[in-house]
């Protein structure tokens, strides 16, 4: 058993150290290098999507797809009140205001409720809804989907095709999970998926991430605002405003030795999850129907900072989910709607250790100090 047990770690079992040490060998460490169109071409395939741009982090991707989403001053955004803060800041960046929701049993975004606020809340003028309090224009919807579960997409694309809404899926914590009856990808249904390569995710690449879109030609886009709208790489032309956005040949590197060992990681997850959940642990369920990747398990107690406390002196590492985003200081203005589940599960759930290098005997030890 370890003597520190962290909360989510990487696992770099596999040919990490190889392709790093290929890609320094070339001389190819930065925003330009064959591993990063590889590693494109493979997480594509992998998503059966047609196109992915490899960029800096899962918030760039966020801000790139609400930059070809229009998504500009004055404009509003319906996000998750429930989420990390990345999904909501690239609106304010782009000065737009977020409308937050409230959350379902599964900690994703509540459809009903964001059906019931634009029916009620809102009106359905020349193709735009319009605020019924703000009078301005909702352009977007951002569907965050939670731990590894889906938000319901199929219910929240016809709700986005009657209002003209864009959907931007946050399938950075999901990467792997689908619909078990349609195959189909979180991430890879809406508008935009965008995927985060960050260290505690279930693959990394050290950072990094990565947008893609039912459209190729809003992923070539997106590509080439990340790489500072170069149009002429000889004379330095830039036509529009760029962004240092692209993802470096050594993470990609990374990243394509992690992508090759997606699977096993999630079987070890779901095994993990099991072991658990054996152990009498009263973890919140992912959804019948879709395959989910497990990539955090949420821990349902009504002692939520007790448990926290006494797991790290027991050299356990644990957290309680995000702040509810509606309740900081930077968005305490903004509109919120019906929110009420979200602050349930706020006081509720701790996050347990899910590394995929987990031994049996450090399972059984966290599950014998929350018991």
């Amino acid at each position: 058993m370890s003597d520190f047990i962290p909360l989510s770690v990487p696992n770099l079992s596999g040919n990490e150290l190889e392709y790093l040490i290929d890609a320094v060998k070339s001389g190819w460490i930065s925003t330009s290098g064959g591993r990063i169109s590889e590693f494109e071409e493979k997480l594509a395939q992998y998503l059966k999507v047609k196109k992915v741009a490899a960029i800096q982090s899962g918030t760039a991707g966020l801000h790139l797809a609400m930059i070809l989403s229009d998504v500009g001053y004055g404009d509003e955004v319906i996000v998750p009140t429930l989420t990390f803060i990345a999904a909501v800041n690239p609106a304010r960046y782009l000065g737009a205001e977020p409308i937050f929701m409230d959350c379902d049993d599964y900690l994703c975004l509540d459809i009903e409720k964001v059906a019931d606020f634009c029916e009620k809340e809102c009106d359905f003028k020349r193709g735009k809804l319009i605020n019924k309090t703000t009078g301005k224009h909702i352009k977007v919807i951002v569907a965050v989907h939670v731990f590894g579960n889906i938000v319901d997409m199929y219910a929240l694309m016809k709700l986005a095709q009657k209002y003209n809404l864009t959907v931007i899926e946050d399938a950075t914590e999901a990467l792997g999970s689908y619909n078990k009856e349609t195959g189909d990808f979180a991430g890879a249904v809406g508008d935009f998926g965008v995927y985060s390569f960050n260290g505690n995710k279930i693959i990394t690449a050290g950072g990094g991430g990565a947008v893609t879109a039912k459209s190729s030609a809003l992923v070539d886009r997106a590509k080439y605002l990340s790489s500072q709208a170069k149009d002429d790489d000889v004379r330095f032309v830039h036509n529009e405003t760029g962004y240092n956005y692209r993802m470096t040949n050594l993470q990609a590197s990374i990243g394509l030795a992690q992508l090759e060992q997606i699977e096993e990681f999630i079987g070890i997850k779901e095994k993990n999850y099991a072991l658990y959940k054996a152990a009498g642990l009263n973890l919140l369920g992912f959804q019948k129907n879709i395959r989910s990747n497990k990539w955090f398990y949420s821990l349902i107690t009504d002692d939520r900072d007790g448990l926290i406390k006494r797991l790290q002196e027991n050299n356990i590492q644990s957290r309680p989910i995000w702040t509810l985003i509606h309740t900081l200081r930077p968005y305490k203005q903004c509109q919120s709607y019906k929110i009420d589940k979200a602050i349930k599960y706020w006081g509720k759930v701790v996050n347990i250790p899910c590394s995929t290098n987990l031994t049996k005997d450090d399972i059984a030890y966290v599950a014998s100090k929350i018991q």
